[in-house]
């Protein structure tokens, strides 16, 4: 009994001012920091070393680059094709790689005739497909000229983009002679019916064996059209002037 007095002074002197200033939550914010520090050591270390790892991998990664849409082949696609929504496939590609006349709509294709064969992937352009944009990039003033062949089976040896010579003989190879002129030299062929050719809106008929679209300047176009029904026209392979 005489030392209950004493073991509740003790109480008191422990839940005093002095006690609470001992207590863990009445520590200032630095110490208490200061302390878990110290008991926790190896997790503040691993802590540390994560956010330095997030913040180098934030500044090793490229911003993400803008893109814009464009027309690529879905597969090889042969000259004359009229091209489908199957043949065709949208792709994202950098800004830069889309100039102008490349397309971007599916519509703008759909029905269209290929002058000449695209490779799976490769972006589709106006001047790939018969009609106007096969003059992209002729000098100005250019006109596209359409041409039939006294021998339609020649057709086979030449494609888009090489150049020619147009021959017009009134000869018929064998009691009729007659002279050879060149009606025009070096013009680019833009489109040939031996590549799958089909008949197209553009050229309007249904009969296209031995047809060749050449790219001409005036005076060269004044001269081919309606070449044919002055004799036999015939084309020769010619490289660059």
């Amino acid at each position: 009994m005489p030392l209950l007095p004493r073991r509740r002074a003790a109480l008191r002197y422990s839940s005093g001012p002095a006690g609470a200033a001992r207590s863990p939550r009445n520590r200032p914010l630095p110490a208490r920091v200061a302390a878990w520090l110290s008991r926790n050591r190896r997790l503040a270390a691993a802590l540390l070393l994560c956010a330095a790892a997030a913040i180098a991998v934030q500044q090793l990664t490229p911003a993400p680059l803008s893109t814009a849409t464009a027309l690529a082949a879905a597969r090889d696609l042969p000259a004359g094709t009229a091209v489908t929504d199957a043949d065709v496939v949208r792709v994202q590609v950098p800004p830069g790689m889309v100039a102008d006349g490349f397309l971007r709509d599916d519509a703008a294709a759909t029905g269209k005739q290929l002058a000449a064969p695209m490779r799976k992937g490769q972006l589709l352009s106006d001047a790939q497909l018969v009609g106007p944009g096969l003059l992209a990039g002729t000098p100005p003033g250019s006109a596209a000229v359409p041409l039939r062949m006294a021998d339609a089976s020649s057709i086979q040896l030449v494609s888009p983009g090489q150049l020619v010579n147009v021959v017009l003989t009134s000869a018929n190879g064998f009691d009729q002679q007659g002279p050879s002129e060149v009606l025009a030299s070096a013009v680019p062929v833009l489109w040939t019916s031996n590549k799958g050719g089909q008949s197209g809106q553009w050229l309007g008929t249904t009969e296209t064996d031995g047809l060749i679209v050449v790219a001409a300047t005036a005076e060269q176009a004044s001269r081919l059209a309606g070449a044919s029904t002055h004799g036999r026209l015939f084309f020769v392979l010619v490289g660059p002037p």
